[in-house]
């Protein structure tokens, strides 16, 4: 099969849509489900970025996406038991698998941002993915292969409509990529750069010089992420794990904002009075996830109201204050910053630091680098300037 019909487009009225190619078989099959355009876009995205993460690492990896940006990415690392809590996995019965902890970390990192995703994995799907994956909402997976038990599990979730996409692994696209903008077809070569490459960590011109294995590892992910986020962008890795991604944005200061309160809010949800808000009794996922970014939030009153905490909890949860979420988030350490370019301004190496930074990989090659590499040594950071640049539109 060189062909297949789509749902529809990016939008609904735009029909008819369909993926293939001009010489040889499609590498998918859709064994449920019916994907559209922006599902493939999301499938084939996060397969690659899947891919290379396993390769680069040797361990099971997983990717959420949502609109040709990943909301998260990870590895198979164990997960310990805050974070089996705060990933609302520490109910589930049956053992997870490497696998299944790599999907547990990409999806409970960011879960306002993945709500509604497309989810990628490395590896065969098992059943213990497979029942993390039913308690979510979610539009589809890509996997290499499946078992029959995760299957049958799949094959039942939205009422047998998800979609569920297998992907030749051994799969290789042609050198030369192509796509079309108001008529006009572009042509450039794919981006086949290796970022598991030790020589991008050689140029470091900041007086910390010293890069941990985990570092090293988390900013390898933290790049591959980039590869195939939307410029301007920005990546948060702590623990073989995306904590916060900035996608798309015009301005990379921004970016590395957004994605550093992604990473502060990853770090409050596990801070002991978010962890134990007495949730009512059966209430939604997406409502649990949504009151607690409320609840660490300004607005917290949004959800601590007379009349409306009712709603949400067993008895009202004292407020978390300006300055404990302050002391808590300057206890975070340890967490690794890459970017897809070139930061311009000290102001990222200062945003970042907030959020437990101490080391950065970037291109370099600004008019700016000075400050930036001042800014680092002010807060001891660790910086390498990796010369590539990882733009993706």
């Amino acid at each position: 099969m060189n062909e297949l019909e789509l749902k529809y487009g990016c939008n609904p009225n735009q029909k008819p849509s369909r993926i293939y190619l001009d010489e040889g078989e499609l590498p998918i099959e859709v064994i449920n489900g019916r994907p559209g355009y922006i599902n493939f876009m999301d499938a084939l995205n996060g397969w690659q970025l899947v891919k290379e993460l396993k390769a680069a690492t040797g361990l099971p990896a997983a990717a959420s996406f949502k609109h040709v940006s990943p909301a998260g990415a990870a590895v198979g690392l164990q997960l310990s038991e805050i974070l089996r809590k705060i990933y609302f996995v520490d109910d589930v019965k049956v053992e997870l698998s490497p696998l299944a902890s790599a999907y547990a970390r990409a999806r409970g990192a960011d879960r306002m941002s993945s709500y509604g995703d497309f989810v990628a994995l490395s590896d065969t799907c098992d059943a213990s993915t497979a029942t993390l994956l039913k308690r979510e909402v979610s539009d589809g997976v890509i996997a290499p292969d499946y078992t029959p038990e995760a299957l049958e599990i799949l094959k039942a979730k939205r009422k047998g409509t998800y979609n569920v996409i297998k992907i030749d692994a051994n799969y290789t696209p042609k050198p030369i990529e192509r796509k079309q903008v108001f008529g006009i077809t572009f042509e450039q070569g794919r981006n086949e750069i290796l970022l598991n490459d030790p020589k991008l960590f050689e140029n470091i011109p900041t007086q910390n010089k010293t890069f941990t294995p985990e570092a090293k590892r988390d900013l390898i992910i933290s790049l591959i992420t980039l590869k195939y986020t939307q410029s301007n962008s920005v990546c948060y890795v702590k623990d073989g794990q995306a904590i916060g991604i900035g996608a798309g944005q015009q301005s990379r200061i921004h970016c590395t904002r957004l994605a550093g309160n992604k990473a502060d809010i990853w770090w409050l949800r596990q801070h002991p009075k978010v962890m134990q808000l007495p949730f009512v009794d059966n209430i939604r996922r997406p409502d649990r996830d949504n009151t607690i970014d409320v609840y660490i939030s300004e607005d917290h009153e949004d959800v601590l109201a007379e009349g409306v905490w009712q709603q949400f909890f067993k008895s009202k949860p004292e407020v978390l204050t300006i300055e404990e979420k302050k002391e808590w988030i300057a206890k975070n350490r340890g967490v690794s910053l890459g970017s897809d370019a070139f930061f311009p301004f000290g102001d990222n190496i200062e945003r970042a630091h907030k959020s437990g930074v101490e080391f950065i990989a970037q291109a370099g090659g600004s008019v700016r680098d000075d400050n930036v590499i001042f800014t680092c040594d002010k807060y001891g950071i660790a910086m390498a300037f990796t010369g590539v640049r990882l733009f993706h539109h």
